[in-house]
């Protein structure tokens, strides 16, 4: 059957709800090893310092070896990203939302896990919790392999938006889809085909995208500049013991999820290019929320303003990665998404190391 022949609606949304749970889990897979690794750092503060591989007797080697490993999840993270959403956005709408929404649910179940481990191994040192976590992230991560290279690619949406990219000058697609047995169309008319001259160039996308770049490295460069390190560093322990940064950062996991969602709701959602930079740049006001709410609120406080934090990430993370232009060839969309993706992990990788900032003066530091 060549999927190239079947133009029209109907196939092209056929398998439209399966894309969605499926990149629903492959979202949730691509960040639960490293959501595992994040929020168990509670444990890992029991044998610091950081020297976790000999269990704190100390060593250059190990603690360089760590790195190391850590680096190679944040490389891995970059990969699965910038190759899904530089796919995706040529598809539709609610199925790139649903890859972010899965990204969401990976740090939910994580903190749920964590809650439930805690609870059941607390008086437990020897690593039960962390086996735990890396055993359940280990078997998701393999379902979502076998998930992407022998169902997912095989959906009649899929293949249809694929060969449809293919028909567009995309050479790795075509790969795709003759490894996978999927015949294509043996002819594309002079519109579909998009010459190399015609093509836009990065510099070209990055001038009508940047917008939306700066708009996913300021969310990012917040919300990493607060969470986890501040939460964990500069709340203090509340009535809620050891349990409270837990406590903090489920809210803020399962408020983050919750958030994606809410662009469906149509009302919500931020489709204005300057509406959407307005209400990025308005979340730099929880920087002296969280602050005062530290050195003066109690912790519903701080509750109520993590989940804050994290449903603004979710909901504003959705808005300009779906509202990003559309219309180009599969090419340049494909680009464009790469991009985008380049400045939320710039974003990532600034606001971690913004947050050092919040040790300064603290009786850690």
């Amino acid at each position: 059957m060549t999927i190239g022949e079947q133009d029209g609606a109907p196939v092209r949304l056929q398998g439209k709800r399966t894309a969605m749970i499926v990149c629903w889990l492959l979202g949730m897979g691509s960040l639960l090893s490293w959501n595992s690794m994040l929020t168990v750092c509670d444990y890992y503060y029991r044998v610091l310092p950081v020297d976790l591989a000999t269990s704190g007797k100390g060593g250059v080697g190990p603690y360089v070896g760590l790195c190391v490993l850590v680096a190679a999840f944040g490389v891995a993270d970059a990969l699965v990203q910038g190759g899904m959403v530089g796919d995706l956005p040529f598809t539709l709408p609610e199925i790139m939302q649903s890859f972010f929404a899965g990204l969401a649910a990976s740090g939910a179940l994580t903190s749920g896990l964590r809650l439930v481990t805690r609870a059941a191994f607390d008086k437990s040192h020897d690593g039960l919790r962390k086996v735990l976590f890396l055993a359940i992230s280990t078997a998701i991560e393999y379902l979502c392999i076998f998930l992407y290279a022998f169902y997912f690619l095989k959906l009649p949406i899929v293949k249809y938006f694929r060969s449809k990219a293919a028909s567009e000058g995309s050479k790795t697609v075509s790969a795709d889809l003759a490894a996978a047995g999927i015949q294509q169309a043996n002819s594309t008319s002079a519109e579909d085909t998009t010459k190399s001259e015609d093509r836009l160039s990065l510099k070209q996308l990055l001038r009508q995208n940047w917008d939306y770049g700066l708009d996913l490295y300021l969310i990012y460069v917040l919300t990493l500049s607060i969470f986890p390190g501040f939460l964990n560093e500069n709340t203090g322990t509340q009535g809620l013991g050891s349990w409270y940064s837990l406590v903090l950062m489920a809210m803020y996991n399962v408020r983050d999820l919750v958030g994606r969602y809410t662009p469906l709701i149509t009302f919500t959602r931020v489709e204005s290019r300057v509406g959407l930079l307005i209400a990025v740049l308005a979340r730099f006001l929880f920087i002296p929320a969280f602050y005062f709410t530290a050195k003066y609120a109690d912790q519903g406080w701080m509750i109520m303003l993590t989940s804050l934090l994290g449903l603004t990430n979710g909901h504003l993370t959705v808005c300009a990665m779906t509202a990003a232009p559309k219309g180009y060839k599969w090419p340049e969309q494909n680009a464009s998404g790469n991009l985008l993706v380049v400045f939320l992990l710039g974003g990532i990788f600034s606001g971690v190391c913004l947050d050092c900032l919040w040790l300064i003066g603290h009786a850690s530091f």
